[in-house]
């Protein structure tokens, strides 16, 4: 038997200020991108935007549909258009933001599991980790170096 220690680290800017100029450029992109989600049902909007290699900025939000769980998620609306669009371009990085018509969001949201899944599988088929910054709709943001390690002991192909 052995012990294994899995840890993470990260960032936490007090608020979208304290970013570097290309973080708060691109967090912005995010939160317009939330402004145009698509959440009738439970009123939680979501944006995110890819910076990618070649410049280009690749936005998604969430997308909501009555017929549960047809859905899907700002992060991987996204990943799956740059991947369609930029097939074989490098993410650089990507910021997320989130807001509710209901109550004030004013902590850091992270990508959910699923999206966490998807995104570990563009950070190791690019075989180049990218920071992620995530934040609710005011107040703190948290930035990572690496999906992956928001998701110790992942799933990828070779398992298959």
């Amino acid at each position: 038997m052995k012990e294994i220690k899995i840890s993470s680290s990260a960032i936490v800017y007090n608020d979208i200020e304290e970013l570097s100029k290309d973080d708060k450029f691109l967090m912005n992109k995010a939160i317009d991108a939330r402004k145009k989600a698509y959440a009738p049902y439970s009123k939680f909007n979501v944006g995110a935007a890819l910076l990618l290699e070649n410049g280009e900025i690749v936005l998604g939000n969430n997308q909501e549909n009555a017929a549960y769980p047809s859905g899907m998620c700002a992060e991987r609306v996204a990943i799956w258009a740059a991947g369609a669009t930029y097939p074989g371009v490098k993410i650089i990085k990507l910021a997320i933001s989130a807001s509710s018509t209901i109550t004030k969001v004013d902590k850091p949201v992270g990508p959910c599991g699923a999206c966490r899944q998807s995104l570990s599988e563009y950070e190791i088929k690019q075989k180049q980790a990218f920071p992620l910054l995530f934040m609710g709709e005011v107040g703190e943001i948290v930035k990572t170096e690496s999906l992956l390690s928001l998701l110790p002991f992942s799933f990828d192909s070779s398992y298959l």
